[in-house]
């Protein structure tokens, strides 16, 4: 495949790669390093600080909710995507930041990673005449608009290097949960399934202002040091450390999870999953191999017991098939090439 001339958009808040936490940036961040590993050219629309692969057109805006700032982020993406000579704009960003472009031919594809609107997706097909392409990271997320316009599932990843994998961990090794302490995401109901399970657990991740006082009241009293530890954010180089010596990541999530990073980086180091069946969690793990699926949290204090059953190589395994950084970025450079069809590569000499 000739070389492509690839325009990437992420959100404006945070950096790409994010310090601490930040799912899309990360998948943009990996994405971009590996489009230039394989000779492709990628321009990214991200915010200032943004560190990766490719060349860096900062957004003037720094909020997707304010109204002046998504006029401006969209007037720059329009600028730079005329005079770019672009081949593919992929979106990781509004869709409002397309609004401009909808009418041009050049292909572009929207990935979704949060909630999807099927009034954003029908005026998007609508406007782009077919010049806009869909996709989700997971069966779950496009299952109520996959019948408007061109969809495609291409699932988050992990870079493999940053999760080394382990075989074996200590008989006491611990259960972890890591993520945003708050009560969507589960926190308190692994206190309560390592408790009952037997268990010591780990707590890793920040706390949101808004979350500090659920935090202060549900949270903070469990924690003993000893049965139930909270040690606070964790770098990149940390959470590998973390994932990879535990018994098993608890993901017993209150929402509708559309993918869950942390359950292939849990996976990429041999570590077992158990969650609860919301969202895409089941997508995500293979019950009986790489983990657990359970309706509530007895069937995950039951199935606690059953953590040694499962294989690690088997975790890794399927991350490396599915979930690696190989996968997803061959993943959507085969969908360029769908998209381009037989057209000549703008960046190509032909």
């Amino acid at each position: 495949m000739n070389a492509l001339r690839i325009a990437l958009t992420a959100d404006p808040e945070l950096p790409v790669p994010p310090l601490l936490y930040g799912g899309i940036e990360r998948i943009v961040d990996m994405l971009a390093r590996g489009l230039e590993a394989r000779g492709h050219e990628v321009t990214l629309f991200a915010h200032a600080e943004s560190n990766t692969a490719g060349a860096l057109v900062p957004w003037p805006g720094r909020s997707s909710r304010k109204l002046l700032d998504t006029t401006r982020n969209s007037l720059a993406l329009a600028k730079g995507v005329v005079g770019g000579r672009f081949d593919m704009v992929h979106s990781f960003s509004r869709i409002a930041y397309l609004t401009p472009i909808l009418p041009l031919t050049i292909p572009k594809l929207m990935t979704y990673q949060r909630d999807i609107s099927t009034r954003t997706v029908f005026l998007g097909n609508l406007l782009s005449f077919g010049a806009l392409s869909f996709s989700a990271i997971s069966h779950w997320m496009m299952r109520s608009v996959e019948h408007i316009g061109r969809w495609r599932m291409i699932p988050n990843g992990v870079p493999l290097g940053t999760y080394p994998f382990r075989s074996r961990v200590a008989d006491d090794a611990p259960l972890v949960f890591l993520g945003r302490i708050e009560a969507i995401k589960g926190p308190h109901l692994a206190i309560d399934i390592a408790r009952r399970a037997g268990m010591t657990l780990v707590i890793a991740g920040n706390v949101p202002d808004e979350h500090r006082a659920w935090f202060q009241s549900n949270i903070e009293p469990h924690v003993d040091g000893r049965q139930v530890r909270y040690v606070g954010p964790v770098d990149d180089v940390q959470k590998g450390e973390l994932l990879g010596r535990a018994r098993a990541l608890l993901m017993p999530i209150l929402w509708e999870e559309p993918f869950g990073i942390v359950m292939a980086e849990a996976m990429a180091c041999g570590t077992p999953v158990l969650g609860l069946d919301r969202g895409a969690v089941s997508e995500v793990v293979a019950d009986g191999v790489t983990g657990f699926v359970r309706d509530d949290v007895d069937g995950l204090v039951q199935a606690a017991s059953r953590i040694g059953e499962i294989d690690r190589a088997a975790c890794r395994d399927r991350v490396e098939l599915h979930y690696s950084e190989q996968a997803v970025v061959e993943a959507y450079l085969s969908l360029y090439r769908e998209l381009l069809g037989p057209k000549t590569p703008r960046g190509s000499a032909a």
